[in-house]
């Protein structure tokens, strides 16, 4: 019998309220089940909110009051599921916990509107958010059931960078994976948040336990994060989902904003580390005056895919051959390849062809139009430092189990874009595991072994 499923990511982002976002998380899913979705994955700290930008008023050696206050804002946008600060696992999930006196239930009530969400539309949600426990947040990932409702929770163990100021970490016993049966497709899945892919013995975690589809909700939209995805899914055999956001400044919350001095250093700091990022191939930062990479057109940057085209007629997003890749030839044949339109480009002996459609300019060249040198390895936004500016241009995307990219990256799509993948077959996970599997016959366990305190590696039943 087939197994096959549809399953889908949402680039939402977070609203002003828990109460609008929660809102809109039912809309889409009531959205995902007319388009027959059976699992859906939203964002890193989509329920609460990822505060970026904000530094919450911290350097080495101090805090200011602003940040306090900042803190104090955000800590009460997170969400109450009524867990405790050590994580009570198994409890929490069958609801064995304590209640106070006169309450029925434990929480700020955000569990129940979730899984009502779930049992409305059949829909089995697995949600990013921001959690508070006792005196500290949790970013963590809730899996929501159609029909048993939260079947289990688990927090980020390793926040990064500034995060791991306002975010506590999570134990490794909610590592891990769990179980559920949609239309007779049995599917172990479990989640790493954001940073935590980069952490290979977390996956080998979470490949230990025979996991079918890996769920990556994350904030992060560089470049690097497609080739990961990649990399996740053809070393685990498994289907990978990755949702981000796709934010604008004017979406942060006004308690985020930062003085104009502040906005400054911000800019400067974004513009150095675009140029270290950029002479990462090699070139040294002394020659940066001499040797540009200029850009033929924008829409062929690696960093700058064109926004991703919305099927308005059935709310389902269609990848572009630019999201998808192709070869130089593929671009040159294109109608509007900017191989084909250089009007007014004088081109040089002195330009060397690079890979991506891009050249290198020789020192001493002149024949590059101040066009071409305009061209850098961010998006050209005209709304620059306004509240139109793209602080987080998504890129969520899905994988199949040997690494191909079934849909995405999904760019620029900020009002809760669907990627949808059809007709899943999970039987693909097992026909990949005849050359490779990584925590059975390829992983030489009798040489090599994993141990995560309080959690057991061996698939769950």
């Amino acid at each position: 019998m087939p197994k096959r499923l549809t399953l889908a990511v949402s680039q939402s982002h977070t609203l002003p309220t828990t109460s609008a976002t929660l809102t809109a998380l039912a809309s889409t899913a009531n959205e995902a089940a007319r388009q027959g979705v059976d699992l859906l994955l939203f964002p890193e700290a989509y329920l609460g909110g990822y505060p970026r930008t904000c530094n919450f008023g911290a350097a080495v050696g101090s805090r200011s009051s602003e940040g306090r206050e900042q803190f104090l804002q955000y800590f009460h946008s997170a969400v109450d599921l009524g867990d405790t600060p050590r994580g009570a696992g198994h409890d929490w999930v069958e609801r064995k916990l304590d209640l106070a006196k006169g309450q029925d239930r434990r929480g700020d009530g955000t569990r129940e509107v979730l899984e009502k969400a779930a049992t409305e539309t059949g829909v089995f949600l697995v949600v990013g958010l921001v959690e508070r426990a006792g005196g500290s947040l949790y970013c963590a990932v809730v899996y929501v059931c159609p029909n048993e409702g939260c079947i289990g929770k688990r927090r980020k163990v390793m926040p990064t960078g500034s995060e791991r100021l306002v975010w506590a970490q999570g134990s490794p016993s909610t590592l891990k994976a769990v179980t559920t049966t949609i239309k007779a497709v049995k599917l172990t899945l479990a989640a790493a948040i954001c940073w935590e892919n980069y952490m290979p013995l977390l996956r080998y975690s979470l490949y230990s336990q025979n996991v079918n589809l890996y769920l990556a909700p994350t904030a992060d939209a560089r470049d690097t994060w497609l080739p990961l995805m990649r990399t996740i899914a053809c070393e685990s055999r498994a289907y990978v989902l990755s949702a981000n956001q796709c934010v604008r400044r004017k979406h942060l919350p006004p308690w985020i904003q930062s003085p104009a001095s502040e906005k400054a250093e911000s800019s400067t700091a974004s513009k150095d580390t675009a140029k270290r990022e950029h002479n990462s191939s090699g070139v040294k930062a002394e020659e940066t005056q001499q040797y540009k990479i200029c850009a033929l057109d924008q829409g062929n940057m690696p960093k700058t895919p064109e926004p991703t085209p919305v099927d308005k007629a059935h709310g389902v997003i269609s990848p572009s051959p630019l999201h998808i890749g192709g070869t130089p030839s593929d671009l040159d044949s294109r109608t509007d390849s900017p191989v084909k339109q250089r009007k007014g480009r004088r081109r040089s002996s002195n330009l060397m062809p690079m890979p991506d459609n891009h050249f290198l300019a020789l020192p001493g060249d002149s024949a590059v139009d101040e066009s071409a040198e305009k061209h850098d390895t961010k998006p050209e936004n005209p709304a620059n430092d306004s509240e139109e500016e793209l602080v987080c241009r998504g890129g969520s995307c899905i994988i199949g189990p040997t690494g191909e990219v079934l849909e995405g990256p999904l760019w620029d799509v900020e009002d809760g874009g669907l990627l949808i993948a059809r007709d899943i077959d999970f039987e693909d996970c097992e026909r990949g595991r005849l050359d490779l599997d990584v925590a059975g016959s390829y992983s030489r366990n009798d040489a090599f072994e994993l141990r995560v305190a309080g959690l057991d590696l061996n698939p769950p039943p």
